[in-house]
């Protein structure tokens, strides 16, 4: 089979397993009488960035850095500037303010301990744990404040306007688990392909985890964020962005230097870094503008992003930043 059968292959089980994943993740929900952001932040968030593990644990097993770190630095900065604005082309995406201004202070933070861990050449296996501790403390307190909102009758976004559940609970999560494994193969079935195809036109390894593998493995992302989007589920496809950032910072990147220490290509902390950082820095003022995500604000984001591709692309400028 080509390896563009095998591309074919991986984005229809992508959306088709987002789409199954979104409904299960919802329905959920419902049930457990929490708000979509948060489901979208925990199981949406974590099952998406699933890919990513996997990615980043070969890589840095392999002796592969470059791919492991672009991987991750790649990822959050392809959730917001390309996955999110590609829903928000879709459909406006409302921002519930009291989850985000706990979330995004998570975000935030997290961004700026992955920052220090870089700056230090390495990211040993304690800050591994210490990234793991971190996040297990978040998810606690998101899943207890939310519960007490509960409580309280507070509900965001369309979750006051939805009909009560009927379905059993355990329907819900099956479709979400068959969801996530569709998403998670088609991932690794795409990944690969590319990788070959990128290998093919000899792009340097950084480039690689920044752009084909972390592209790839973002996909997941993009499915679930477009099934919601479509299905007018703003606070899932939100939550999942939001969520599968810090994941990524606090959950891949300590889980992947537990395993095995990450020495940091120079590179990274050259320009990624620093676009990853601040299209975090630009997703939280987007926010606070109007708490909603519209059309004209997607499509910004979308150019930044093409500009920054345009920019690792050209051996001039990667030449001028010291990334070749």
């Amino acid at each position: 089979m080509s390896v563009y059968a095998f591309l074919l292959i991986g984005l229809v089980l992508l959306f088709a397993g987002g789409e199954a994943l979104v409904r299960g993740a919802v329905g959920a929900a419902r049930s457990l009488g929490v708000s979509p952001l948060l489901i979208g932040i925990t199981l949406v968030g974590f099952g998406t960035s699933t890919p990513e593990l996997v990615a980043s644990v070969q890589a840095a097993l392999a002796g592969s850095p470059g791919i492991a770190i672009g991987n991750v630095v790649g990822s959050n900065t392809a959730n917001i500037l390309l996955i999110l604005a590609v829903a928000g082309l879709i459909g406006r995406i409302n921002i519930a303010p009291g989850p985000f201004k706990r979330d995004g202070t998570v975000l935030l933070g997290a961004t700026a301990l992955a920052g220090l861990a870089f700056a230090s050449g390495l990211v040993t296996r304690l800050i591994g744990l210490l990234f793991i501790a971190l996040l297990l403390a978040y998810v606690t307190y998101s899943y207890l404040s939310e519960r007490a909102a509960s409580e309280r009758n507070y509900r965001v976004s369309e979750v006051e306007e939805l009909s009560p559940v009927r379905k059993p609970l355990w329907r819900f999560l099956l479709l979400t688990v068959i969801g996530l494994a569709g998403v998670i193969f088609g991932a690794r079935l795409l990944v690969g392909a590319a990788i070959d195809l990128a290998r093919m036109f000899e792009i340097p390894e950084t480039v690689i985890g920044i752009t084909v593998v972390a592209v790839g493995t973002s996909l997941p992302e993009l499915a679930a964020c477009a099934s919601a989007a479509l299905r007018k589920q703003g606070d899932v496809a939100f939550g999942n962005i939001v969520g599968s950032n810090i994941f990524n910072i606090l959950f891949i990147l300590g889980t992947t230097a537990v395993i095995r220490p990450i020495a940091v290509p120079s590179e990274i902390l050259r320009l990624d870094y620093w676009i990853m950082a601040g299209a975090s820095i630009l997703l939280v003022v987007v926010s606070y503008t109007g708490w909603k995500i519209i059309r004209r604000e997607a499509a910004f984001l979308l150019l930044l992003y093409i500009g920054y591709m345009t920019l690792l692309f050209s051996p001039s400028a990667r030449s001028l930043v010291g990334l070749s």
